[in-house]
Formats: structure tokens, sequence, C-alpha cells
């Protein structure tokens, strides 16, 4: 199927691209790598009247470090990420992340941004960054706003971005002490949306006991969710086999799927149960042995 016609203008710098949303609103939609966008407008399912191409916009391109947060422009790639080994010291769920996602073509054109601007429940970007705490910043006319990755997702493909913002970078903090992660999905093949996806990243003090932990779960709900009451259970607490075993309870309780030809929703509840408990397993391991980040 063919899309509807469309304008198409492809902005050189980020006040351009925003003043063209400003200027279209609801009848302009954002590209970036086009890997939601452009099957949606082939099925008919969006059809902007403009759409705005915003790979010409320097300012949105590559990433940066500081002392606690590592910062993705909105046009960073799956795949720069999934290549990029200088990640594996404080952010390895990043990659672990990237290299699930879909086939290589995707990965080489789809953006971390994009992915969440969508804001598909499915999606892999989302549940990561929930678990490592994440935020995203947006352009608009008034300035920038900074929007944690958990307040972003309103709803099935749809976020709290007003029509005439832009995301412009994603903020990952930096772990402060020794941490590990971990991300698992379950997929019926290669390239299929989950059904379902969970990430997780666990801090723990001098002492052992957690000091902080981010459970993030995909393709469970209206959007993707937080595990907060497993979360809460792990806090202040060493990793074992009982603590782990409740707080994947705890996690498929959160968890809120629909029936369908993936499976029905108990299934899925059980998926994340038997996920978060090999997760928080695999954490506690690499914790033990030494491969923890800052370790």
């Amino acid at each position: 199927m063919f899309p509807n016609a469309f304008d198409y203008a492809a902005p050189t710098s980020l006040d351009e691209a925003v003043d063209l949303l400003s200027r279209y609103g609801d009848d302009a939609k954002v590209l970036a790598g086009g890997q939601s966008l452009l099957p949606m407008m082939k099925l008919r399912l969006a059809a902007p009247a403009w759409v705005i191409d915003i790979n010409r916009v320097p300012e949105l391109d590559g990433r940066r470090e500081s002392d606690d947060a590592l910062i993705l422009g909105a046009l960073t790639r799956h795949s720069a990420i999934e290549w990029d080994r200088d990640l594996d010291a404080d952010y390895p769920l990043l990659r672990e992340t990237a290299a699930l996602i879909a086939d290589p073509l995707v990965r080489n054109r789809g953006t971390v941004a994009g992915s969440l601007a969508h804001a598909d429940p499915a999606a892999d970007w989302a549940a990561c960054l929930m678990a490592l705490g994440a935020s995203v910043t947006a352009r608009g006319p008034q300035g920038d706003r900074l929007i944690p990755v958990e307040d972003l997702l309103v709803d099935t493909l749809t976020t709290s971005l007003e029509l005439d913002e832009i995301i412009t970078g994603v903020t990952v903090p930096r772990p402060a002490g020794r941490a590990a992660a971990k991300s698992l999905k379950l997929e019926r093949k290669v390239g299929d949306f989950a059904v379902v996806g969970v990430s997780l990243q666990v801090e723990v003090g001098s002492g052992g006991a957690v000091s902080r932990v981010g459970i993030g779960l995909a393709a469970v709900g209206p959007t993707a969710l937080r595990a907060r009451e497993a979360e809460a259970v792990l806090m202040g607490r060493p990793l074992g086999p009982e603590v782990i075993r409740e707080a994947a309870a705890l996690a498929a309780a959160a968890a809120d799927p629909a029936s369908d030809r993936r499976g029905s929703a108990a299934y899925k509840r059980d998926v994340v149960r038997v996920f978060v408990e090999r997760g928080l397993t695999a954490v506690q391991h690499r914790l033990a042995d030494g491969q923890a980040l800052g370790a």
C-alpha cells in the first residue's frame, strides 16, 4: 500500500525544525529513522500532511558523557549503541537492549528517541530506559524541558510531548556504585514484536545490600511499565533466592497484559515472573563474580 500524499521539509537547524512543528502542529510528523513512521504511513494508519526530516540537524547527532550521565542525541541509531564497546564500562544494559531490537536493517536506521516518541508498548527502549531512570529533553518554542521516560509515556502510541516539541536527547544516569544489569526478551521469531520484555539494573552498596534498582517491563500494558513494588521489596536487602522470588512475583502482579495470539494474559504474567527471576539471578551472579560496573 502507498501512503497518502504529503509535503516534505528537511530543516538544517533545531530552531527551524521547532518552527515547522509550531507552524503545522498536528498535521506534521517528525522523521528520524523512519522505522515506525514509514510503515504506519504505508498502511495509512498515519497520514501527516507534512513530514519533517531531522536527519540534517547536526545538533541532534552524536553522544556525550559527563561525570554523572550519558546523553544520547536524538539521531543516535540502535546500531551505534549495539557496537559501542565503550558503553560496557557503565551502560551495558544499553548494548544488551540494542542487540535485541528487530534485525540489522532496523537497527541501522532506527533511533532511540524515535522509538520513545512512537510509544509502542512492545518497544524495547522504553522499558530499558525506565529501568535506568532515564529522561528525555524536549525542545519547543518555550525552550527545553526534561521529562522522565515514565512521564513521557501516556498511553499506547501517545506521549506527553506537545505538538510543537521534539525530543533532542536522552539522558541516562551513570550508576553511583557497583551495579549489574540484564535484558531479556521473548519473541516468536527474530524481528517480531516482543511477547514480553524485561530490563533491569541493580546497584549495591559496600555491604552488598541493594541501594538502587530499576525493573522495566515491555509488552504487558498500554505503555512500558516499571515494577515499583518489586523494586521496593529489593531495596536494602542483599540479593538471594528468597527475595528474588518475592520480587519476581510482585513484578508479575504489576503486569497488565492483554490476551492475544501471542499468548494469554496469564501466560505473559508468568513469563514476566520467570524473566525477572532469571534476570535478578544473573545480576546476582555478575555481582558475585566481579563483573559488576564499578567493581
